[in-house]
């Protein structure tokens, strides 16, 4: 009996593709090379195949272009492959570690990306850049002006009032050629600023356009950016079992270290999108400054972690709920209602209910129809 290609490992580059084919018990059929042009007729050829690739440049257009071939298309991330790749390592062990990896029940997946997605996802990189590039436009002056003897306070928001008062009451400290130099920068400053506020001018529109932006709008704490942000990175928030997985994917939980029995928690994970994750406390931060003149439960719950373990704690504990609920409106087609303070204490028939729901129901609870 001839054994049927079930699963194909790519490793993807920008000029040539290796690829490792077996069958449905592990046995390699295929070992080859091929340029990127003549990539696709091959896989025009073959039955609907399993297709496991990492999650790189580029990864997300190849598995869109393998789909529409019938293929079943799985990304994976590089991290997560590395452990399958035997002995030294070369393009096609690489690919051959792919077709191992994709099997496994295991495996963690990530989701192939839309072109829309990309685009929206691209727009947040491109503005995180300026900002960037804006910070070190505004340090850049204020350490000049400091070897001059002018002091220029900190702060994005009057700086360029600040540099242009200066400039004016300590004119004689400057030289004709360091005035001209100093606007100079003042006008790159003010063109990159146009460009940051064009940029978000089209994040806000999308936003307003999309409806799962505008559920993730009601939740105190999430803005336009942080909306736009969950739509690019999240393609079907059923990928994930629960709101407590998907706030560990963003690396809101804290690391482990546990042996002989013992759990060792220490501080929140590096793994998932970091900007994502950079959104979500910023907006936690930002609600932060207003529980004290709450009394809803959310405010309660915030203040009572404030106290017990601290700003920043209280901080990254917040981002965690704020990435739950969002989990749960991202699937459904509800809204964020903040809960109404409750003066009566938790019954112990209340309180036990209350610790057998599961999170997605907890999440639930906070949320309403349209």
């Amino acid at each position: 009996m001839e054994k049927q290609l079930s699963v194909l490992g790519i490793d993807i580059a920008k000029q040539v593709v290796h690829l490792v084919g077996m069958d449905a018990h592990g046995a390699i059929l295929v070992r080859t090379r091929r340029y990127r042009a003549q990539v696709m007729a091959l896989i025009a050829q073959l039955p609907p195949t399993l297709i496991g690739m990492e999650a790189c440049g580029g990864a997300h257009d190849w598995a869109r272009r393998f789909r529409e071939y019938g293929h079943e298309v799985k990304l994976m991330a590089p991290q997560f492959v590395k452990p399958y790749v035997q002995a030294n390592n070369n393009d096609l062990r690489d690919a051959e570690a792919m077709a191992e990896a994709v099997t496994r029940p295991t495996m963690r997946f990530v989701a192939v990306k839309s072109v829309a997605q990309q685009d929206l996802q691209a727009l947040h990189r491109v503005r995180a850049r300026l900002m960037q590039a804006r910070t070190a436009l505004i340090n850049e002056p204020r350490g000049r002006l400091h070897e001059y003897g002018m002091i220029v306070p900190q702060g994005a928001a009057t700086f360029r009032t600040h540099v242009l008062e200066k400039l004016a009451t300590e004119d004689a400290k400057l030289t004709p050629h360091s005035r001209g130099l100093f606007r100079q920068l003042l006008e790159e400053l003010g063109a990159l600023e146009a460009r940051v506020a064009t940029d978000e001018a089209q994040l806000a529109r999308v936003a307003q356009m999309h409806p799962v932006c505008q559920r993730l709008l009601t939740i105190p704490g999430v803005g336009e950016l942080t909306a736009t942000a969950l739509v690019a990175a999240v393609s079907d928030a059923a990928q994930f079992k629960n709101g407590r997985q998907f706030a560990a994917w963003v690396g809101l939980v804290p690391r482990q270290q546990s042996t002989g029995g013992k759990s060792r928690l220490l501080g929140i994970s590096t793994h998932g999108d970091r900007y994502l994750r950079k959104r979500l406390v910023h907006g936690a931060r930002s609600g932060l400054r207003w529980v004290g003149r709450q009394r809803d439960r959310r405010s309660q719950w915030v203040q009572s972690g404030m106290e017990r373990r601290g700003w920043n704690r209280a901080t990254v504990a917040l981002a965690n709920k704020h990435a739950r609920v969002a989990w749960v409106l991202m699937g459904t087609e509800q809204v964020y209602r903040t809960a109404a303070a409750s003066g009566a204490p938790r019954t112990p028939g209340r309180e036990k209910a209350w610790q057998h729901r599961t999170p997605a129901a907890r999440c639930q609870e906070r949320v309403v129809m349209r």
